[in-house]
């Protein structure tokens, strides 16, 4: 089993040597690429290349995974996957995995993720994949990240689907303290509020805040909450056939 481990966050970021982690533990064949800088909210946007055509990249090691091959790449979540799957650094991967983010992606403002477009963008070319996220920005509890994630790898190479993403959240709290794993539906809430509290000529001072004081039991955003480790099933973009266009039509 070949497997594209990438993020948002960075290739130094502590989230994908877990993730990466859990993957070798798996006995897959690893490549750990992802942009050598933080590349969050940057959905499925492919930027990457440098003027002459130029793709930068450099190698790396990571001593506690000496069998990882790692890559840092100068370019966004989603242009590596489809490098990678486009069999760019070698054989094209049988699952990706991205994260762990840090920090949850749940809800419909999963649309500006660059962890979960990376993984949307692997289903487009027909990989199965998950992307992860930890309730955290600055997680301490890896190891309960890790052991859902390892649950939901094997479930990911067991059933699923070409065009599809498992999304999975995990509180940021000790394994002994996790209240288990429940699939959930998507909170309906599509963006952040902000508050412009300092104004200038050439900048604004922004800061932003979760327009969602209760969610709706049941979403991934609500159970999260409550101590659960969610996952959602998503699919990527695909065309709607129950709206009508013909009256659209013409031709010249």
């Amino acid at each position: 089993m070949r497997a594209l481990v990438t993020n948002d966050d960075g290739i130094n970021a502590p989230g994908i040597r877990v993730l990466s982690g859990v993957a070798s533990g798996l006995d897959w064949d690893v490549l750990a690429a992802a942009p050598q800088h933080e590349h969050s909210g940057t959905s499925a946007s492919l930027s990457a290349l440098e003027p002459g055509g130029r793709l930068a990249f450099h190698t790396a090691e990571w001593t506690e995974l000496p069998d990882v091959r790692v890559l840092g790449v100068r370019g966004s979540p989603a242009f590596i996957t489809i490098m990678v799957a486009q069999g760019v650094f070698g054989p094209v991967p049988d699952v990706v995995l991205s994260g762990i983010n840090h920090g949850p992606n749940y809800g419909y403002a999963t649309l500006h993720s660059g962890t979960v477009g990376a993984a949307l963008t692997a289903a487009g070319f027909g990989v199965p994949a998950m992307a992860v996220s930890c309730a955290g920005m600055d997680p301490e509890h890896w190891e309960t990240a890790a052991e859902v994630s390892r649950q939901a790898a094997t479930w990911l190479t067991e059933h699923g689907r070409a065009g599809t993403v498992l999304n999975v959240n995990v509180p940021d709290v000790p394994l002994d303290k996790l209240r288990g794993l429940r699939s959930a539906r998507l909170a309906q809430f599509g963006a952040v509020q902000f508050e412009v509290t300092e104004s200038a000529d050439d900048y604004m001072t922004l800061t932003f805040s979760d327009p969602m004081a209760e969610y709706e039991p049941g979403t991934d955003a609500a159970l999260l909450d409550e101590g659960w480790a969610t996952a959602t099933v998503l699919r990527s973009p695909c065309q709607v056939t129950d709206v009508d266009v013909a009256p659209l039509e013409w031709q010249a």
